[in-house]
Order: C-alpha cells, then structure tokens, then sequence
C-alpha cells in the first residue's frame, strides 16, 4: 500500500500536492488541516485518514478526531497531531506509547521533517514537516513510503523547497 503522509497544511492545498495524492493508495494527514477543501480535495481522489490538530475549527475536530489508530498490512499505526518524538513524547500519549507501542506512531505540530526509531520501544516515528504555506518552518515538506506485509518500506522525503 503506497502512502502519501503530510501535516500542517494550515488551509493550503496545490496541484503540486495533489499530483502526489494520486499516485497514493491512501493518504494520512497529522493535523492543523485549516480547512475542510483541504481534507475534501483529497477526499475527492483517495481515501484519507487525518486527526485534527491545535489551529483546527470546531468543524474539523468534529470531522476528525484528536487520535487515529488501525491496523494496516499487519503494521500498528497511531497518527495524533500533538505526540512528540522518542524520548520526548507528549505528556498525553506518554503513558499510552509506553503500555502498547504501535509500530508506527505519526505526529505533526513541529513543523520539523523528523523520522526516527525508538529501539526501546520498537518503533517508527514520523513526522513528515509542514506543507503548507504558512507558519514558522523554511521548507515544505510530506513523505511518502509504502506497507508491504508488516514492513514499512521506500520512504521518500518529498521537499517542495522554501515556502
């Protein structure tokens, strides 16, 4: 399964974007969506799994919720906006990560591309950076990877450049 995983779009959503979202079997949004033509334009073309995040409206937090966790192609993931990253995650998600790690815990809100195992924990974060225009990040950044029967495999930063 060929995903397409971007964060902090704030309101932006572009046909260099969207070109990446059709090639996506699915795609995952980490929050601070900004408004719902953005999670609609992707809608329109794939299916979509997002949380909201801190800057998001009453209507996309009754859209999307705080936390999202599934299972796909054997692999555990939990995508959340506000979750840190190993050896710092947030006080909210700290208890949780620790008890029952996913194999995949994803998280926006940094604005900082970030991907990362925790060996204590056995897992892969990924934070994919910020792709929208707006905010305090220089570049803009998603990724893309792919779940092949519990492995998570060709990850790929896709770097828009500066904002």
């Amino acid at each position: 399964m060929k995903i397409l995983l971007l964060s902090d779009t704030h309101s932006h959503i572009d046909d260099n974007i969207l070109k990446y979202v059709e090639k996506a079997d699915e795609v995952w949004h980490a929050g601070d969506i900004g408004d719902l033509s953005v999670t609609d334009a992707i809608r329109e073309r794939k299916p979509l799994r997002a949380v909201y995040g801190n800057i998001d409206s009453y209507a996309i937090r009754n859209e999307f919720p705080e936390n999202q966790r599934f299972v796909v192609e054997g692999v555990d993931v939990w995508i959340t906006h506000i979750g840190g990253y190993p050896k710092r995650y947030s006080p909210k998600v700290k208890k949780q990560i620790y008890h029952h790690p996913p194999k995949l815990f994803i998280s926006g809100h940094s604005h900082i591309l970030k991907v990362m195992n925790d060996k204590e924990l056995g897992l892969l974060h990924m934070n994919p950076g910020a792709v929208g225009i707006h905010g305090f990040h220089q570049k803009r950044t998603m990724l893309q990877f792919e779940i092949n029967q519990t492995k998570i495999e060709n990850l790929a930063v896709i770097d828009f450049g500066k904002r």
